[in-house]
């Protein structure tokens, strides 16, 4: 029988469609959260706080390979130093990370954070593959939804984005992890790049609201890194096929009535 893999976030976004997946291919799955689940076939759910460490060494423990795809707005490095050590205390074969597009060139604190948690992977001494992805498509309708709620809607200057679609994103993790490690592979991003102001027109006209635009110019070297498209796939990089369009179509559009 396979070992089980551990896949922490697996509640998240980005997990929640990596674990069918993965029982799709016939692997039992182990998903560690900090508030446990109700097992399923195949599914076991393990409660741990990798903030803090407590729980992380029995969750890793008789794993084979680790999804790493737990992540937040800070504390990602302390997160992923804890389950690092842990794996390599349980001789875990395969620890897969996902990382973010741009964590190695923009300067925000939560891409730095990102940026250590990559170093504490690939300095752990256990075998490895990390991932970096574009903004998934979910998060940016969240993030233009909140933006949306506002009279007048601020569009800073010169940010662009390359959205990806999750479900692309976890066909690629989940490859990763049932293949061999790879170390830092090219990165995934969506099909285009798209002027913020584009991404609002096109959430706007999907839910068929107005809003009035106004500029706004981003300062300081995150400003700077933003504009020159540091947060952009580079070359060599995968490109996803399904477009914003796409995913809003899918999400918002709702019938005419008859």
């Amino acid at each position: 029988m396979n070992a089980p893999i551990l896949v922490t976030g697996g509640t998240g976004t980005l997990g929640r469609l990596v674990v069918p997946l993965l029982r799709d291919a016939g692997h039992p799955v182990r998903v560690l959260s900090r508030r446990g689940g109700r097992p399923a076939d195949g599914v076991e759910h393990v409660t741990a706080d990798l903030l803090t460490g407590a729980g992380v060494d029995p969750a890793v423990r008789g794993v084979g390979t680790v999804l790493h795809l737990a992540g937040g707005p800070k504390g990602d490095d302390v997160a992923t130093r804890h389950l690092v050590d842990a794996a390599r205390r349980a001789d875990v074969r395969h620890l897969v990370f996902i990382s973010v597009v741009g964590a190695d060139r923009v300067p925000l604190a939560w891409l730095r954070s990102k940026q250590d948690a990559e170093r504490a992977v690939a300095g752990s001494g256990v075998p490895w593959t990390t991932l970096r992805a574009a903004q998934f498509h979910d998060l940016t309708l969240t993030m233009v939804e909140k933006m949306a709620k506002l009279p007048v809607v601020p569009i800073p200057g010169g940010l662009r984005l390359q959205p990806v679609d999750a479900r692309e994103v976890a066909a690629r993790m989940v490859k990763l992890a049932l293949g061999a490690p790879a170390g830092l592979v090219p990165e995934l991003a969506g099909p285009r790049v798209y002027g913020l102001d584009e991404l609002v027109t096109g959430y706007l006209t999907a839910v068929g609201r107005r809003r009035l635009r106004l500029p706004v110019r981003l300062p300081g070297k995150a400003g700077r890194a933003y504009r020159n498209g540091d947060n952009l796939a580079g070359p060599g990089a995968t490109l996803g096929v399904r477009t914003w369009e796409a995913f809003l179509a899918e999400r918002l559009w709702q019938p005419a009535a008859g």
